[in-house]
């Protein structure tokens, strides 16, 4: 069929053969691509009629590996899945470990949790808001956006030491308590941020070359939304009203005034939007949690953790995960600080006997699944226990997984141009999709 006489796709059944169209390769290293993606698209010219998402350029084997490392050291791990946000996913692996485990952490590490996880919401959203306006040729968006990202990097080495490759979170606390310097740190960011926040609606929000780019594009049902699994912005920019932090508290996040921002147009533009309003929610909630930040340890009570006598070593053994599901006794899952090894004997032995490949801590013999509300939507752990310190099974429901399922649906019918828009409105990131 000469292509002066091409149909438009609707006119031709689905499975009817096209020999006119073109396939091209869209990555897996492009310059329009935020990370190693491959998609095979399926034009009818200009206009794309399918698209098929090829996964595993980044393959790690993250899944298998949280069967050979125990509980601490997997946090590792859970950096590089999505590493725009690195300080959610390590929340999310703790807490999912301790509700196996049957412990609930102390008032101020829950707290210490929230502002970091609330940061790194704010961190992956300023760079998925960035990226949409450097898709669509507007530079200085994209530095205005990316400025608070080192503000928030600065405040997570003040906290940990590192700024990228956090791993703060351990199996029943932190790694260390916050520093009074970082305190001050997340409250000047809570100051110079809105600034930022207006600077990037002023910019973007009106632009005429941007929303003509983003409206009516990559338009999701609230329906489809549904049916399809999708969570986080994504489902909230669709009319989807669902937030785990507010439908299924964790931490203590029922103690905090926040609203769960959705939008009715679930295209490209109000998933932009959404993500715009939902760093100001984000702000609220730091400022709460950091104006009423409690006093107290940071890590379970009973482990043992900053003293210099600890339980015997049998008593350790009897008091296992079965065991603190008993109101009063928590399992011994913090190692002692630096200056106990280093300086007591009973320190040392207790490191050793945590660390022990035939020791460490015991888990029970069961199955959890446990969820948050990270940035890009809904990460859950699946865990298998076996009584050892590691897990019989680890899986992971990575929200970029589900939601790169939803691009084919979404671009048919439109442009090659369009590819960018909708690619960038989801936020995929690679390394989270690989298993």
């Amino acid at each position: 069929m000469p292509l002066t006489s091409v149909p438009h796709p609707g006119d031709l059944a689905h499975d009817e053969p096209r020999p006119y169209l073109w396939t091209m390769n869209f990555g897996p290293q492009h310059p329009a691509t935020h990370t190693t993606l491959r998609l095979v698209l399926k034009l009818d010219g200009e206009r794309v009629v399918d698209a098929m998402p090829d996964i595993g350029f980044l393959h790690s084997g993250f899944e298998k590996l949280g069967e050979h490392l125990d509980y601490n050291q997997y946090v590792t791990v859970t950096d590089r899945m999505n590493y725009v946000s690195p300080m959610a996913n390590n929340v999310a692996w703790h807490l999912a470990v301790e509700k196996l485990l049957g412990i609930e952490t102390p008032p101020r590490c829950q707290s210490i949790r929230v502002i970091v996880a609330e940061l790194a919401r704010i961190s992956d959203h300023l760079l998925c808001l960035g990226a949409m306006g450097l898709d669509t040729g507007a530079l200085t968006h994209f530095i205005y956006a990316f400025n608070p990202r080192e503000q928030i990097s600065d405040i997570f080495e003040a906290l940990c030491g590192a700024r990228f490759t956090n791993s703060y979170t351990r199996v029943g606390g932190l790694m260390r308590d916050a520093s009074p310097k970082a305190i001050e740190m997340i409250r000047d960011f809570l100051k110079q941020l809105p600034k930022t926040l207006s600077d990037l609606e002023r910019l973007m929000n009106r632009n005429r070359i941007f929303v003509d780019r983003m409206k009516g594009v990559g338009v999701l049902s609230k329906a489809e939304a549904i049916n399809r699994g999708c969570s986080g912005p994504i489902a909230r920019a669709s009319g989807v009203a669902r937030d785990l932090r507010k439908d299924e508290p964790y931490l203590n996040y029922r103690d905090f005034d926040f609203n769960v921002c959705c939008a009715e147009g679930g295209d490209c533009y109000a998933r932009y939007l959404v993500r715009l309003a939902e760093i100001r929610e984000s702000l609220k909630i730091i400022h709460q949690a950091v104006e009423n930040l409690p006093a107290g340890p940071v890590h379970v009570a009973g482990t043992g953790r900053g003293q210099s006598h600890f339980r015997g070593v049998d008593d350790d053994r009897q008091n296992n995960a079965v065991g603190a599901a008993k109101i009063g006794t928590v399992p011994r899952v913090i190692l002692p600080d630096k200056q106990a090894v280093a300086s007591t004997i009973e320190g040392l032995i207790s490191h050793f006997e945590l660390l022990m490949a035939n020791r460490g801590f015991q888990t029970p013999c069961e199955e959890i699944y446990c969820a948050t509300e990270a940035p890009n939507g809904e990460l859950g752990f699946y865990i298998v226990g076996d009584g050892t310190s590691r897990a019989y099974r680890a899986r992971c429901r990575g929200p970029s997984f589900v939601h790169f399922a939803l691009f084919p649906h979404l671009i048919r019918g439109h442009t090659i141009g369009d590819v960018v828009a909708v690619l960038g409105s989801l936020n995929i990131i690679a390394a989270e999709l690989d298993r």
